[in-house]
């Protein structure tokens, strides 16, 4: 696949001159590796300075494929030139190269090395909740804007019982949860990205005694999270477990991290290095685990320091996912729960700030830009709050800059895109506000009421609701409509979607669906 920047040969030829490592250690810099961390959201612009992380090479194979200037920052061997490599380069120490008259074979011999390795039609992995970087967005290009029963559905298979979590992808696996209506047996099941075919079902836990879940939820609705080899799937206070991915077979299990959700399990997990992070937010315990992701042991674990005890039982729960964001160069776990928002070192679980609110059982994960974190608040009467991170105690008084309390969402996440979020209510108010000041933009009412959260791909927004009917819009200061899709079917659907290279994944109360273009 082509790229038009002028640095991409210059890119291949330090790739090259990676892979040589199993070769010889000596001549390649330390800092000049890659890092998962990188590769999956570290984004360079042109005019940034560029440098190679570290860790994972092999891991990295599906994303430099098709976006290699995501496992790209600063500090580098590529650090001479803001958009364009010398004339003479040097990737490493000891391996010169003239820039255009050497690198051009080297780069058609690792471009048809990677994409031989990289799976057939798969793009940029979705491998959590929300997709790479956690915030809805992804950098497929070719989506689908308009389909139906008949047009742009290239497969859908049938998912057996019931799970609202939202397919995760890696290479040709999509994996998701589902579970018996009752709760009794609960299942990851994978299935094969280009045929549709269920390739593996893995009855994951048995529930002697499921609890009590809300009509709109499921036993089933924490998404996992996949990584080479592995899937980490998560039940609430059922239980999480580690699966490989190659055989099906449950590596580790965890079923003591028991809470009471009241209303069933909704908060999913995320990996940030060798760390599984989960949010525990029941109405009798609350706190934040962090699990060493290879056994499933404890890394740390950290109690809220909200005194809950003066308040009632259903206002301490909460069922949010957590964001990692670097704020001013300090990484900062970034976790909402009843009555306070919290920010903690995902390394250790110590608490940096929190911000203070009256609202519990919010679902939204937080987005971050614009040097501010957007946290909704609430789920009875939600707000949403811009807060500048990067504080230290209790800044309520001092960090939040401003507060939407009327037309936000309770359910679905947000989207920033361009100094704008857009967002939509469960009663179908959709809603663009301006980043900065709060000022709100646009309203717009669509169809239908909205769980799943809303996607931007290929310069559109998604929002699907729970018809399955999708409206697709021109992201901007004006509402623009593009399309208004059905399935034809009038298919239940909470579940958000997922992308993968030019398909959308579409899971609905019976199917998951790949819609795509088709070749002409």
């Amino acid at each position: 696949k082509a790229h038009n920047s002028s640095d991409f040969p210059a890119f291949c030829a330090t790739f090259f001159a990676l892979k040589l490592k199993s070769h010889n250690d000596a001549i390649v810099r330390p800092k000049s590796l890659f890092s998962a961390k990188t590769v999956c959201g570290v984004a360079c612009h042109p005019k940034n300075r560029w440098r190679l992380n570290r860790e994972a090479i092999s891991d990295a194979f599906l994303v430099l494929a098709t976006k290699p200037w995501r496992a790209i920052s600063r500090e580098s061997p590529l650090a001479n030139s803001n958009t364009r490599p010398p004339d003479r380069y040097s990737p490493v120490d000891g391996f010169s190269l003239s820039y255009w008259e050497q690198t051009m074979p080297i780069c058609k011999l690792i471009l048809a090395t990677i994409l031989l390795a990289s799976p057939a039609g798969a793009g940029e992995n979705w491998p959590q909740f929300r997709g790479p970087r956690g915030d809805g967005q992804s950098d497929a290009t070719g989506l689908p804007v308009k389909w139906s029963a008949t047009q742009n559905v290239v497969w859908k298979t049938p998912i057996h019982d019931l799970g609202w979590s939202s397919p995760v992808v890696w290479g040709n696996q999509i994996w998701m949860t589902t579970a018996t209506a009752n709760g009794r047996e609960m299942f990851a099941v994978c299935v094969d990205l280009p045929s549709g075919k269920v390739v593996r079902d893995v009855k994951i836990f048995d529930a002697e005694a499921p609890e009590h879940i809300a009509t709109n939820n499921s036993y089933a609705s924490p998404t996992p999270v996949i990584e080479a080899g592995r899937l980490y799937a998560h039940f609430g206070t059922y239980g999480i477990a580690c699966v490989d991915t190659a055989t099906g077979a449950i590596l580790w299990s965890r079923r003591d991290l028991k809470c009471d959700h009241h209303e069933g399990p909704g908060s999913s997990p995320m990996v940030w290095g060798d760390l599984l992070i989960v949010d525990v937010d029941g109405r009798d315990v609350q706190y934040v685990i962090a699990m060493d992701k290879s056994t499933g042991k404890t890394v740390w674990k950290t109690t809220r320091s909200i005194d809950y005890s003066k308040y009632m039982n259903n206002t301490r729960k909460a069922f949010c996912t957590p964001i990692v964001i670097d704020a001013g160069g300090r990484n900062e776990l970034v976790s909402p729960g009843a009555k306070a928002v919290i920010g903690y070192d995902p390394a250790t679980g110590t608490e940096l700030w929190k911000v203070r609110y009256n609202g519990w059982s919010m679902t939204p994960r937080p987005v971050y830009g614009q040097g501010l974190v957007f946290v909704v608040n609430d789920y009875e009467k939600p707000e949403l709050w811009a807060i500048r991170p990067g504080g230290n105690g209790d800044v309520t008084d001092s960090h939040v800059v401003w507060k939407m309390t009327k037309g936000v969402s309770s359910r679905p996440s947000l989207l920033l895109i361009g100094g704008l979020i857009y967002m939509v209510s469960s009663d179908g108010i959709a809603c663009c506000v301006d980043a900065k000041t709060g000022q709100l933009v646009w309203k717009q009412r669509l169809a239908g009421n909205y769980s799943a959260s809303p996607l931007y791909a290929d310069g559109h927004i998604y929002f699907f609701n729970h018809d399955a009917v999708a409206t697709v819009i021109e992201p901007g200061r004006e509402y623009k409509q593009l399309a208004a899709n059905e399935l034809g079917e009038r298919e239940e659907l909470m579940a958000s979607p997922a992308v993968v290279g030019k398909a959308l994944l579409v899971r609905t109360r019976g199917q998951l669906y790949r819609l795509e273009k088709k070749a002409d």
